[in-house]
């Protein structure tokens, strides 16, 4: 024999309450993924800017709402804050995703100089953070400059060189097969400066490469120009350290941190080798903050 259990109007649950989104609330959520493409925008001086962010914080639904939008437009929400505003990078397949090969024809003709970009771009990302703590510290503020990167870069190539000659591979491969060169040879044979008639710095040279990479993070909201000294002085932004974060598990990227050639943080700003690691082979066409 069953018991037939009535249930009172008091213990029927209530239905679900749902806020239907209006077309304002949608234009707003649009506006704020538009703040967020634009890098170099601060929300402390924008104050339409500010309100979005704090309604995003504030109202749950609203924020769904803008995480949907971005996501739709192929964009990979990292932080929603006041220090960074709405940061987003590009997925793979966003219209908004800038690709090594696309920034490197505009800078460079042969596949050599295409490596040498994104080494750069990987280069500039491993100085300004080259601790786990530093990317963990939300409080913390990078700086390069042009010289200290090319620094860099060299130094990691005198530290392969020398674990090539080791293992006795070949360093000296005919001059007329570039192609066969590791990255490392490449750039240590390029000319740091080069020469111009009117003392400007080549493109095609070390120091001019990694001008142009500082350069299009500049103008990309991800670092600040602060000086002329070292051949130019740079500090990160937090979209850079967002950035960098949420690139910091790729191959490329581990590979030179892990390559052992840790910055001095005294005045000299000297650069130092680590204790000897296992080998590694810096990854080809692949830099950031693109995708390969």
């Amino acid at each position: 024999m069953s018991e037939h259990v009535e249930w009172s109007e008091a213990e029927t649950p209530a239905p679900p309450v749902t806020t239907a989104v209006t077309p304002a609330d949608a234009a707003d959520a649009a506006r704020l993924v538009a703040f967020g493409l634009q890098p170099k925008l601060q929300p402390a001086r924008d104050q339409e800017y500010t309100d979005l962010l704090r309604r995003y914080r504030e109202d749950p639904p609203f924020a769904r709402l803008a995480d949907a939008v971005a996501s739709g437009l192929g964009l990979v929400v990292l932080e929603v804050s006041a220090r960074a505003g709405m940061a987003v990078t590009a997925a793979e397949d966003s219209v908004f995703a800038v690709r090594m090969g696309d920034y490197a024809r505009r800078t460079a003709a042969d596949s050599g100089d295409r490596f040498l970009h994104g080494l750069a771009h990987l280069s500039v990302a491993a100085l300004a953070f080259p601790r786990p703590e530093d990317l963990a510290d939300d409080s913390y503020i990078g700086r390069v400059t042009v010289n200290g990167v090319d620094a860099f870069v060299r130094q990691a190539c005198r530290r392969l060189e020398e674990r090539a000659q080791e293992e006795g591979e070949n360093t000296d491969p005919a001059t007329d097969a570039p192609g066969l060169e590791a990255a490392w040879r490449i750039w240590a044979r390029r000319s740091v400066t080069g020469a111009t008639k009117d003392a400007r710095r080549p493109a095609s040279s070390t120091t001019g490469i990694v001008a142009k990479a500082l350069g299009f993070l500049t103008d990309s909201g991800f670092l600040q120009r602060t000086g002329d000294e070292g051949g130019g002085t740079y500090r990160t932004t937090a979209r850079y350290q967002l950035q960098v974060r949420d690139m910091a598990g790729t191959a490329a990227l581990a590979e030179l941190l892990e390559l052992g050639i840790v910055p001095d943080t005294g005045a000299s700003a000297s650069l130092l080798p680590a204790e000897e690691s296992d080998d590694l082979d810096l990854v080809a066409d692949a830099g950031l903050p693109f995708h390969s």
